[in-house]
């Protein structure tokens, strides 16, 4: 299927209104690109820090999964831009994380109930108001010389039809030409086994996600496909034993391990003092900040052979968290049982769906 409609202008590469006046980027080097499996003996290897991971843009800071969002994240220094795929009705695959439009456009309809002509008119609710992209203007965006480094995060929603929106993300890649093989650049993310086997299907160049919040189910995507990256929800990999031996795990298997969406500094600097290959985050300058003060911390503490004390919280943000655990454990606990009445166990169901 063709690209609908007329082609989106190329967006400029200018800089953003709010980082205008900084023109210091905050990375601290050129990365290679998406984060290669570590090899079976990862603990002979030297630490390397997490990467930058804007979620959906800079959204800390602009409307979400809009171009404002994308170059504001390069700008500071972002290693990888995450953002979420749907499909228009006539098959034109946007950036857009809801399934309905009320949140971000203001419109009380779906994504998929309208054309492409109709969705590249609305503009954001936030300010300041910005249309909607299509993948391939990300993709032109990024297609320039010296924004080769920057790697690309695509979160498959599930809400069209898996084989259609994975196959027309497929031919909306083939559709620009990459400066850089966009299979070196782009990580396809999957919730289902479903989705990883569409995906080798229809992208078999390209590097494979689970995105999730089961360390059972990564498990056993894990299990199946060796050179899986596996991103779990932030809770997931701090809960006690349980997500500790998941890390372990990972890394003795090679498996690229991320989290989302990581966004107080105590949980970043918890991120990178266990060493994750990448942090999926609202803002990434903040991240590359503390980043780089744990490596500076860790530095001196090997020197004065002294551990830095966590920084204390307000009794606010307990209260918070204590809430957000809560409704953490009850939202897992009726997943796991719909997912298992419905399915079945993960270690056999999964390997059924991709017929191992």
């Amino acid at each position: 299927m063709g690209r609908k409609n007329a082609k989106p202008a190329a967006m400029s590469n200018e800089q953003t209104p709010l980082l205008k006046s900084d023109g210091d980027v905050v990375g601290t080097g050129t990365p290679a690109g998406i984060p290669a499996p570590r090899s079976r003996d990862a603990t002979s290897e030297p630490r390397r820090p997490p990467q930058a991971i804007a979620h959906r843009g800079y959204k800390a800071l602009f409307p979400e999964n809009t171009m404002l969002a994308f170059r504001a994240a390069v700008e500071a220094g972002a290693h990888a831009i995450e953002t979420d795929l749907h499909l228009s009705k006539d098959g034109v695959v946007v950036l857009m994380h809801d399934p309905k439009l009320k949140r971000c456009f203001g419109d009380d309809s779906k994504v998929k109930d309208h054309d492409w002509s109709y969705l590249s008119k609305l503009r954001t609710v936030r300010e300041p108001p910005q249309p909607m992209p299509q993948l391939v203007e990300l993709l032109e965006y990024l297609n320039q010389p010296e924004l080769q480094h920057v790697w690309i995060m695509l979160d498959i929603k599930r809400d069209d039809d898996p084989a259609t929106i994975i196959r027309r993300t497929a031919e909306t890649l083939d559709s620009v030409p990459g400066i850089r093989p966009w299979h070196e650049r782009v990580l396809p993310c999957c919730w289902t086994a479903e989705y990883v086997k569409l995906s080798k299907e229809f992208l078999p160049k390209y590097p494979v996600a689970h995105v999730g919040f089961s360390t059972t189910y990564a498990r056993a995507l894990a299990k199946h496909e060796p050179s899986l990256s596996i991103s779990l929800l932030y809770h997931s990999l701090v809960l006690p034993v349980v997500g500790a031996r998941f890390i372990r795990d990972a890394k003795r298997a090679g498996h690229p391990l991320h989290s989302w969406t990581v966004n107080d500094e105590d949980r970043m600097e918890w991120c990178v003092r266990n060493g994750l290959d990448g942090v999926v985050t609202d803002d990434p300058k903040l991240f590359l900040e503390v980043s780089k003060r744990v490596a500076e911390d860790e530095a001196k503490s090997e020197a004065k052979a002294v551990r830095r004390r966590p920084s204390r919280k307000p009794l606010s943000t307990h209260a918070w968290r204590v809430f957000e655990w809560t409704r953490y454990i009850l939202g897992l606990f009726i997943v796991v049982n719909i997912y298992l009445f419905k399915y079945g166990l993960p270690r056999t169901q999964v390997p059924k769906v991709l017929g191992k």
